[in-house]
C-alpha cells in the first residue's frame, strides 16, 4: 500500500518521500518531539493557542505554526492538513469534546494522512488501588478530564475505523524532562514532600516518549493503544528524597497528605493509585527506554539547566 510505503520509508531511511508532520498542541511534550523528528520531515506545522506564541516560536525554529484554540483558529490548518503524512494530536480536550475533531474532523478524513498518535493519559484507568495495571485493563475514569480523554480516544479510534487511518492511542504517565522535573522544583523552592502512605506513581521521560511515537510511526497498527510509561512506579516523597541527594539540595520538610496545602487538581491526583505496565512498547514496538526509571531521568537532568 502506498501509505504504508510512505511509512517504510522513514523507518529504513529510503527515499521514497519526504512526509509533513503537523502537530495539534505544541507544548512541552509535542515541542520536543517534533525537535527530535524534523530531520525525518519536509516540513513540521504546528500550533498554539496564542498568536504571538505562534509567531516567537516560528522565529526560534524551522517550523510553520499556526494559531488554533478557543480564541484562534487559522485558516491555513486545512490546507495544512491536506498537505499531511504524520499527525499528532496533544491538543487537550475540553468540555464541549476534542476540539481538532469538531473543527477538522473532515479535512482529516478527506487528507492523505496515514499515521495518527493522539496523546491521552493513564488517568483513564482511574483508580486500581495500587494494581498492576495495562492496555486489558477496563478504563474507569474517575475525574472529569480524564472522563473526557477517554470519549476523545474513542473518537479518533472511530474516526480511524471509518476513514481506514492508522490511528493509535498514546496514554502517557507523569511527564518529566528538561526543564521540568523535580530537580527543578527544588532548585526554585517550588518542591514538597508529600506523603501518603501506599501512594505510587509512574512517570516517563518526554525523550522516551518521542522515542515511542516515532517506533509507532515505523510500525504503524490501526486502533492500537500503548501505555507509556517507566518501569517502576514509586512514591513521590522517594523521587523527591532521590532528587535531592542527587543533586545536594535541601530536601523539603514531609507534609502528610492530608493536610498538604494542593491545588484541587493536584489532590486529585493522589485520589489514584495504580502501577502501569509497559510491556505492550517493548514488544510490539520494540522501544528500549532510555530512562527506565526515576534514577536514570535524574542523573541525566542533574546538571542541565
Amino acid at each position: 500500500m502506498a501509505g504504508r510505503d510512505r511509512l517504510d520509508g522513514i523507518a529504513d531511511g529510503r527515499d521514497i518521500r519526504r512526509m509533513n508532520l503537523f502537530v495539534f498542541g505544541l507544548g512541552f511534550t509535542g515541542r520536543h518531539f517534533a525537535a527530535r523528528a524534523r530531520a525525518r520531515f519536509e516540513t513540521v506545522r504546528a500550533t498554539v493557542t496564542d498568536p504571538a506564541a505562534a509567531d516567537r516560536i516560528a522565529a526560534e525554529t524551522s517550523f510553520a505554526m499556526r494559531a488554533f484554540g478557543p480564541e484562534a483558529d487559522d485558516p491555513r490548518i486545512a490546507a495544512d492538513l491536506a498537505d499531511t503524512d504524520v499527525l499528532l494530536v496533544s491538543a487537550p480536550p475540553g468540555e464541549a469534546g476534542d476540539p481538532v475533531l469538531a473543527r477538522y474532523a473532515d479535512a482529516v478524513a478527506a487528507s492523505r494522512i496515514r499515521w495518527i498518535g493522539y496523546l491521552s493519559t493513564i488517568g483513564v484507568y482511574g483508580d486500581q488501588g495500587g494494581a498492576w495495571t495495562d492496555e486489558a485493563t477496563p478504563a474507569t475514569p474517575r475525574s472529569a478530564r480524564s472522563k473526557v480523554r477517554l470519549d476523545a480516544e474513542a473518537a479518533w479510534l472511530a474516526l480511524g475505523a471509518a476513514t481506514g487511518k492508522a490511528v493509535q492511542i498514546f496514554r502517557l504517565s507523569g511527564i518529566y524532562g528538561p526543564g521540568r522535573n523535580p530537580i527543578v522544583k527544588l532548585r526554585e523552592g517550588r518542591s514538597q514532600r508529600i506523603v501518603k502512605a501506599g501512594q505510587v506513581f509512574n512517570r516517563i521521560h518526554v525523550d522516551d516518549i518521542a522515542t515511542t511515537l516515532l517506533a509507532s510511526i515505523d510500525r504503524p497498527r490501526p486502533g492500537a493503544i500503548y501505555n507509556v510509561t517507566d518501569d517502576e512506579p514509586a512514591a513521590p516523597q522517594t523521587v523527591t528524597e532521590h532528587a535531592a541527594a542527587l543533586t545536594g539540595l535541601p530536601l523539603p520538610p514531609a507534609i502528610d497528605f492530608e493536610t498538604a496545602d494542593l491545588s484541587p487538581m493536584a489532590r486529585s491526583f493522589y485520589g489514584e493509585n495504580k502501577r502501569v505496565r509497559n510491556r505492550l512498547i517493548r514488544d510490539e514496538l520494540g522501544v528500549a527506554l532510555a530512562y527506565p526509571t526515576y534514577r536514570e531521568g535524574l542523573a541525566a537532568l542533574k546538571d542541565q539547566p
